[in-house]
């Protein structure tokens, strides 16, 4: 075989993986993601033993009561500010992280809201149907988020500081990149913030606002 046959192979082969994973995330018992564009996709699936799950050359089946806890949160990141993640814990020890976006190429990063969102919603009403006791929380941690509060707060004195120093000394351009500057800050900052407040939340009321 010619070394063009093998790269069409090889294309070939990644458009049908690519193909796979994309049918995966479509449905509601099964869902895939890259994590990094080196190395198979992360695999998932709602089977009648419990959640079934493929991580790094690592597998296992946790039954939906033993799982311990699931945390939501909005994570967005520079190549793709549209990100959820959800971190599923086991009894005993275990985590296994699942993110709504998947590398696709080395400058795309593919969001794959519908399948991450019917994915987690189903996994829900299986483990409440299971009589789970697991514990249910959105956001960040609460002394994660007391300390980006206590950033922001101490960002927007000096920031105001500034603003108004500039406007003492009659610097009116500056003074409008600043107000620009913070309209923008605010605006990318402003969703993170909201989204990840802390709160606890039960089976059949799942935040929508941190499933895309």
């Amino acid at each position: 075989m010619g070394e063009g046959d093998r790269a069409s192979g090889s294309q070939t082969g990644l458009m049908i993986e690519m193909r796979v994973s994309r049918a995966e995330a479509a449905s509601a018992t099964s869902y895939a993601y890259r994590a990094s564009l080196i190395g198979s996709a992360h695999r998932f699936e709602l089977t009648d033993e419990g959640l079934s799950w493929h991580v790094a050359g690592r597998s296992g089946v946790w039954r939906y009561d033993e799982i311990s806890a699931i945390r939501l949160s909005f994570r967005p990141v520079s190549m793709q500010q549209h990100r959820f993640r959800a971190d599923v814990s086991r009894a005993g020890g275990g985590r296994i992280a699942i993110l709504s976006t998947s590398w696709q190429t080395a400058a795309l990063m593919a969001p794959q809201d519908s399948g991450f969102r019917d994915f987690l919603v189903e996994l829900h009403a299986r483990m409440a149907k299971a009589g789970s006791r697991a514990e249910l929380t959105a956001g960040l941690g609460r002394k994660t988020y007391a300390a980006v509060l206590a950033f922001l707060a101490v960002l927007a004195v000096a920031m105001t500081g500034l603003l108004v120093r500039a406007l003492m000394i009659g610097e009116f351009a500056g003074a409008l990149f600043i107000v620009g500057f913070a309209a923008l800050f605010v605006w990318q900052v402003g969703g993170f913030v909201r989204r990840n407040q802390p709160q606890s939340y039960s089976f059949d009321r799942v935040p929508r606002s941190l499933l895309p």
